[in-house]
């Protein structure tokens, strides 16, 4: 384990790493070390490897939100780890806290909209599909617990747009929980994690499941799992 992240796998083709809130997923404008150059110092130091280090991005998660994330060692491990995504056959599962109208919302479901992204302001909204740049968005989700005014919902995406969970919840009154950016509380952290990842191991072809605790504070520990396991 790193001093700064779990790592929860490793190997010469990909390493499986739990990203810290509130860090980028790779270098932008803020100069904030990002968790791609956390994993290459990582490996730098851990094998002792001078100059470069090959770390490739496969996805990216919000700054704010947390949770497994893959990177290839090797750029043929990167390039079937892309067309795994591009193929739907990595796997991720989030999970959030909502707040807003949780009662009203149906336990499960599917969210499908159209969504359109204004780069300038690094948001994103739900439009028409004859607006200029809109992307079909959908995901399934599914509510764990509902609890003082909040609820845990399991999600899989089935597109991967830009803050499309965070905007496709807000725009049906429920948004996650911190989420300031779409209506969300202020002063709280993002209530969005990336639980659990599945993938195809790119040389030894077997199916892989990597997964990372929910955060223990609340109002994550508000909750009872499946099962009976509650966040203490």
């Amino acid at each position: 384990m790193s001093s700064k992240f779990p790592v929860l796998y490793e190997d010469n083709h990909i390493l499986v790493a739990v990203k810290p809130q509130n860090v980028p997923s790779q270098s932008d404008e803020s100069g904030d070390e990002s968790f791609q150059d956390m994993v290459r110092s990582y490996i730098r130091e851990k094998y002792n490897k001078p100059g470069n280090v090959y770390t490739g991005l496969v996805h990216r998660l919000d700054r704010p939100a947390g949770g497994v994330m893959v990177f290839a060692r090797t750029s043929k491990a990167a390039a079937r780890l892309s067309r795994e995504l591009a193929e739907h056959r990595l796997k991720k599962v989030y999970y959030a806290v909502l707040s807003g109208k949780v009662y009203d919302l149906p336990d499960e479901g599917t969210l499908e909209d159209w969504l359109c992204k204004d780069k300038e302001r690094n948001t994103s909204r739900v439009c028409s599909p004859r607006s200029p740049g809109a992307k079909l968005a959908r995901l399934r989700y599914q509510v764990l617990d509902r609890r003082d005014g909040c609820a845990l919902v399991r999600i899989e995406l089935e597109t991967g747009r830009s803050h499309q969970i965070r905007v496709q919840f807000a725009s049906r009154g429920v948004p996650l929980y911190g989420d300031y950016r779409y209506g969300g509380s202020k002063g709280t952290p993002l209530c969005l994690w990336a639980g659990e990842l599945s993938l195809v191991h790119p040389t030894r072809k077997e199916d892989m499941t990597f997964k990372a605790p929910l955060p223990a504070y609340a109002p994550w520990n508000l909750f009872t799992l499946p099962g009976g396991t509650r966040r203490d």
